[in-house]
């Protein structure tokens, strides 16, 4: 599908929309914009997955890219740079996806502000695709703060009765970090463009995967690259304002939050972390496998013991996303392919679970599961999406969440890198102890006695619950039978970007050995220019898109 700048209509089209809902004022007016321009991005983004050809190499530039080099006033080779290869296409068709369904979850959810609601979930969408799609550096930090804000007031101001403490906590942990990736942003840029582009501060991402950064730097660089995404996805223990953001966000913030704006730190960890600085992603890989075991242990164990439904359901993300920092950290292409997918998976089944928690806390405003019991009599359909969505979630093997924990798993026990069986088995157990929990959680909600009168005359899905849930599951069970046509499609760029780590981890190492000249020793002339060093992975000329 050949459409001119077709993936800068789907970042910014729901942006158009979110500006056109200003000058709306009747609230159903403002949802059915909302809904129509979710809806056309959606379709539109097809045309990225249809377009997209994963034997054509994205080596030199992304495909069905847009270039503009001159938002930036000055000598900066800054631009507006966004494009689609196999690690952004799976994330951004997510995004889009969960667009209508997050505006048709909010339908009558949302009683009071719609204008600012939904321009609010407008703009965050923008924001997120822009993430996914950035292949600018600072292009990426602007979008990756754009998300911050609509995020911040959608808790705070439609969420729960803690609803400003959450927001705030969110924007304290998320600024701290992104502060110090923009440090790391213009240290990287000055220096990758004095080595490899001729003097001229750089952000292309392209550009400055050509720069061998030297030992002295990659650490503290990793450090403050890696501390930003950690605390986005969250890693153990920077996951405290998770819980509280999930439990007090709305229903469609809580599908987004879960859904796509964790993936931005895994995302980011494999787009910038590991290809940037492999020396030291290797170095430390066996540290963050360490602390993303425990974290799947810890968010599991904690999950078995909450009351709040939807408290349970945000610890099971810490544990879950665990199992996607293992994957990368493992630096073998199923561990890697693994990650990546189960970016998706995580983002479908526990975007259903927040959906139907939402359904139900909308027909008795309680996620207190003591407050439930005996539901399957009274909502047998809900209850039917409810037990897909949680053996889903649990990893059965047919649904989609097994695919990626069992190729992380089957990387991670292969990993020369990790090269820790022991670990590996430790992980498994996050496997078994979320069949506990979920299996637990839909015991106390499901079934049982049914005694409360609410609970025996509650209401089962209406026909706008029913369609917006029946996507979700449908992909489940497409992901778990039948994976390989959305596996072939990351396979390429997963492959290039391990690739590259290694032979710029082995070119950066191999000029580390040269022992410099001692005091007794006249130190030689050196037969070329030491700037040519800088360059270890010898590409053709790359031509803008």
């Amino acid at each position: 599908m050949d459409i001119p700048y077709l993936t800068s209509l789907v970042i910014f089209l729901p942006a158009a929309g979110a500006l056109l809902t200003l000058f709306l004022r009747r609230a159903a007016a403002i949802r059915w914009t909302a809904l129509a321009t979710t809806t056309a991005t959606f379709v539109l983004s097809l045309g990225l997955f249809v377009g997209y050809d994963p034997s054509v190499s994205t080596a030199l530039a992304p495909q069905m890219a847009d270039v503009w080099a001159g938002w930036v006033p000055g000598a900066y080779d800054v631009k507006y740079f966004v494009g689609i290869d196999g690690l952004s296409l799976l994330l951004v068709l997510l995004t889009t996806l969960l667009g209508p369904i997050v505006v048709l979850s909010s339908w009558t959810y949302i009683g009071e502000k719609h204008k600012g609601y939904y321009a609010l979930l407008l703009l965050l969408q923008t924001g997120i695709t822009g993430v996914f799609t950035s292949f600018d550096l600072f292009l990426f930090y602007i979008f990756f703060e754009l998300t911050l804000i609509p995020m911040y007031f959608i808790i705070g101001v439609w969420g729960g009765q803690d609803r400003i403490y959450a927001a705030v906590k969110f924007v304290i942990y998320t600024l701290v970090g992104s502060l110090l990736m923009l440090v790391g942003v213009l240290y990287l840029g000055a220096a990758a463009g004095d080595a490899v582009n001729n003097g001229v501060f750089t952000t292309d991402w392209y550009t400055l995967l050509e720069y061998n950064v030297p030992l002295a730097a990659q650490g503290w660089l990793f450090a403050v690259f890696a501390f930003s995404f950690a605390i986005k996805v969250p890693l153990f223990p920077l996951h405290t304002w998770l819980p509280d953001a999930h439990v007090q966000a709305p229903t469609g913030g809580s599908v987004i939050l879960a859904g796509v704006l964790l993936k931005m730190g895994t995302y980011g960890l494999l787009r910038f972390c590991l290809p940037f600085f492999p020396n030291v992603a290797q170095s430390y890989a066996g540290l963050f496998a360490v602390v993303a075991v425990i974290g799947i242990i810890y968010g599991a164990l904690v999950a078995r013991v909450q009351d709040d439904a939807k408290s349970l359901v945000a610890y099971s993300s810490i544990s879950h996303l665990g199992f996607v920092v293992l994957g990368l950290f493992a630096f073998t292409t199923e561990a890697m392919q693994g990650a990546v997918i189960q970016m998706v998976n995580h983002g479908l089944s526990t975007g259903a679970l927040f959906l139907l928690l939402g359904m139900l806390y909308e027909r008795r405003h309680t996620r207190m599961m003591d407050d439930y019991g005996g539901l399957a009599t009274s909502v047998p359909v809900l209850t039917t999406f409810m037990v897909i969505s949680v053996l889903a979630s649990a990893g059965l093997p047919g649904l989609n969440g097994f695919v990626g924990e069992f190729l992380i798993l089957l990387g991670a026990f292969q990993s020369t890198v990790l090269n820790s069986p022991v670990l590996v088995a430790a992980a498994t157990t996050g496997v078994i102890l979320a069949a506990v929990y979920l299996l637990h959680m839909v015991y106390r909600t499901f079934f049982g006695e049914l005694t409360d009168a609410a609970n025996a005359e509650m209401p089962d899905l209406n026909a706008r619950e029913f369609g917006l849930m029946v996507p979700l599951v449908v992909l489940m069970f497409v992901l778990g039978f039948y994976p390989n046509p959305f596996l072939q499609q990351t396979a390429p760029t997963t492959q290039f970007l391990l690739e590259t780590v290694e032979e710029k981890r082995a070119a950066i190492e191999a000029r580390a050995d040269k022992a410099p000249p001692t005091a007794e020793t006249p130190r030689p002339v050196p037969p070329a220019p030491l700037e040519a060093e800088e360059v270890s992975i010898e590409r053709p000329e790359r031509t803008a898109p």
